[in-house]
């Protein structure tokens, strides 16, 4: 019987819910056929056939040992479609003589016989063994091959006759241990320098001596060990690819690969940080020097929404200005193409005005404007530091940290990173290729750009390239074959969301400083050991609702020239650093600090203002070469502040707090200062005072 069908009657025995039991009876009702079970214990159970055979908490008990083994066996189609042509045609030859044996003739039915049908030899009414003996006569074999085809074909079909597959590899012909043992000593391997098959034999060879004795192990030949390292190179790469790419395959996860899926825009805001391809020039010291490029993508739409270049290094103040990018979208060049300019949420393209005729941040905006529920981060310092988890506490963003090490969580975001590559960076001097494999034979000999003519081009190449490429993985299921680019993608999200939330505060940045809780003193109020002083203090003694008695004043660790403090009837004020006006550039949290370590060592008493004074003697003289000094300069001398805040912008204070309370009419904000916009970057720098301002200090 073929190992397909089982046989039920009376008499058939069953596991039902753990207990055996025995078919004694089978009853035709009005609902099907049942069957009469019959336990050890003497009970009767009547339960339906289709029961018995199709639910798992009945399970047959097989006649004959073995009659369901030939469940483990491959199904027909898998087994005959392993065959080429000529073996198919093989097999549905033998599978003719076999039907002729058993039946007399090659269809295996007398109504399909071919002409001169049945031959005397395959006569149906003579004995088997003649039929089995003529067969074998007929095409040169041996009586027990054709009884052995013939038991082949009753119990699997005519896929009984095709060959059987090698199921054997090398590392079946090896010693299990051995073959443990090796891979054992590939995964150590892992963070570890690529090393020779040699030694990864000899490792193997020792360990099995210590752990077994000399002699214990059958230990395969040089070529046999060579050839079984190759093969368990597929379950560990070890020798072939690159040491990086074998830790990236070792990482994967061993269970089923999940992924977030994005449904409208600005669910998921991917954030990450990358050393850029491409050297930059340093403004101070005209040297080439390394940056670090800051991104955050829309994963629904793919939209690069906050970009961030820094020298040397990123620091958290970084990331959340990159962050804050997504609410408030840094505007766009004048010599940027009409297409770069985004246009506003909610009015299309055709019918929107001449964007270089309208004035506002939003108007010529370079990107969308969103608000993310959630970031998507790694476990670098700038993403999981105190500034960056408290801004998003406050503006209501949850935080998606990935695994660690696993790059293609944020994979949408790596992916940006090699098309900035191939797309744009490959083709800038400077450039110096994604590892050292890459390199030419002196990229710092070549010609850079500086830091904000880099950040200008990559910033053009998004908003008129690549926000406008149709990418493969921008698709509607319900448009096959159809390809969108971020910004198409952009307006389908917000059609399928049918909303966007935008925020109305207009001085959002700063929500994204660093908060410090003061008392306020007759002098102002001290950070640091700077003291900052403006109106809009409470000088009164009056006490801070706050716990603690202590108020909230932001700052900025890029520029500590200027802190800001909000009153009770919450009107932002400007408090300025007493030693802000001896300098036309703003000065940094670590620019003051190594100042002062200067500063204490030449002088006995030091001050603030000598300082400052020496570190700028310092730069003058040329002598800012260290790793840490030419950071702190680069920050001070780049063009790009992180955030613009100009609090003579605010909202009119007659809608806040009344007519009697403004001094006069430089206080009232009218509509041409809502028009300009009070975030986003500094104006564009003229290309000739720029190069003069950096080659003034040498």
């Amino acid at each position: 019987m073929s190992p397909g069908r089982v046989r039920l009657g009376v008499g058939s025995r069953f596991v039902y819910d753990g207990e055996a039991v025995e078919v004694v009876e089978f009853a035709a009702t009005g609902v099907g056929n049942e069957a009469v079970l019959k336990d050890s214990k003497g009970r009767m159970l009547r339960v339906a056939v289709r029961e018995l055979l199709f639910f798992d908490r009945a399970a047959i008990i097989p006649e004959e040992p073995g009659a369901c083994s030939g469940d483990l066996d491959d199904v027909a189609s898998v087994v005959l479609s392993r065959l080429d042509r000529a073996g198919q045609e093989r097999v549905a030859d033998l599978a003719g003589h076999v039907r002729e044996v058993r039946f007399g003739y090659q269809s295996g039915s007398a109504e399909l016989a071919a002409p001169g049908e049945p031959r005397p030899e395959y006569d149906p009414g003579l004995p088997k063994m003649a039929r089995y003996e003529a067969k074998a006569l007929e095409l040169g074999v041996s009586v027990r091959t054709v009884k052995r085809w013939v038991a082949a074909v009753e119990e699997h079909g005519a896929a009984g006759l095709a060959p059987k597959a090698r199921g054997t590899t090398i590392l079946d012909r090896c010693d299990p241990r051995w073959v443990e043992m090796a891979l054992e000593v590939m995964v150590e391997y892992t963070d570890q320098s690529r090393p020779q098959r040699n030694e990864v034999i000899e490792r193997t060879r020792a360990r099995l001596v210590a752990r077994f004795g000399d002699g214990a192990v059958d230990l395969p030949g040089k070529s046999k060990a060579y050839k079984a390292l190759e093969e368990l190179e597929r379950k560990h790469p070890t020798f072939r690819l690159s040491t990086k790419r074998n830790r990236d395959i070792a990482g994967r996860p061993r269970e089923v690969f999940g992924r977030l899926r994005p449904t409208r825009p600005g669910e998921y805001l991917l954030m990450d940080t990358t050393r850029l391809d491409v050297f930059g020039l340093d403004p101070v010291t005209l040297r080439w020097i390394s940056c670090e490029l800051s991104v955050s993508m829309d994963w629904y739409t793919r939209c690069v929404v906050g970009i961030r270049l820094t020298p040397v290094s990123t620091k958290a103040v970084d990331a959340a200005s990159v962050l804050f990018q997504s609410y408030r979208p840094l505007p766009v060049a004048e010599h940027w193409p009409r297409e770069a300019v985004w246009p506003e949420h909610g009015v299309p393209r055709s019918v929107l005005i001449d964007p270089s005729a309208i004035d506002g941040p939003m108007a010529r905006a370079a990107g969308p404007a969103l608000v993310p529920e959630a970031v998507v981060i790694d476990h670098g310092k700038i993403y999981v530091s105190e500034h960056l988890r408290s801004v998003c506490a406050r503006m209501g963003v949850s935080i998606q940290p990935v695994r660690l090490r696993t790059g293609r969580d944020k994979g949408p975001v790596e992916r940006f990173f090699r098309t900035l590559r191939e797309g744009l960076l490959h083709a800038l001097p400077g450039y110096k290729g994604p590892d050292l494999f890459s390199r030419g034979e002196a990229p710092e000999r070549e010609a850079f750009y500086y830091i904000d003519e880099l950040l200008d081009r990559i910033r053009q190449w998004i908003a008129a390239t690549y926000h406008l490429t149709p990418h493969s993985s921008l698709v509607d299921p319900a448009v096959p074959g159809l390809r969108m680019s971020p910004a198409q993608m952009f307006e389908h999200g917000v059609a399928r969301a049918g909303y966007i939330e935008a925020p109305r505060d207009r001085f959002l940045a700063l929500e994204f400083l660093k908060t410090k809780w003061r008392t306020i003193q007759p002098y102002g109020v001290e950070i640091d050991g700077r003291r900052y002083n403006g109106p809009g203090l409470y000088r009164d003694g009056r006490p801070s609702p706050y716990l603690g008695g202590k108020w909230p004043i932001q700052i900025n660790p890029d520029d500590i020239d200027h802190t800001y403090f909000r009153d009770l009837d919450r009107i932002w004020h400007q408090l300025d650093w007493e030693h802000a006006a001896s300098r036309g550039f703003p000065l940094s949290e670590d620019a003051l600090e190594y100042g002062r370590r200067l500063a204490a060592a030449k002088y006995p008493y030091s001050s603030d203002r000598l300082a400052v004074a020496e570190l700028l003697e310092r730069w003058q003289l040329g002598l800012g070469t260290t790793l840490a000094e030419r950071r702190i300069a680069l920050r001070a001398a780049r063009d790009q502040m992180a955030f613009a805040i100009d609090l003579d912008k605010q909202a009119p204070r007659k809608l806040v707090r009344g007519p009697a309370d403004i001094g006069g009419d430089d206080d009232v904000a009218d509509a041409e200062d809502f028009e300009d916009g009070v975030l986003g970057e500094d104006a564009e720098l003229d290309e000739k005072s720029f190069y003069a301002d950096a080659l003034e200090d040498l």
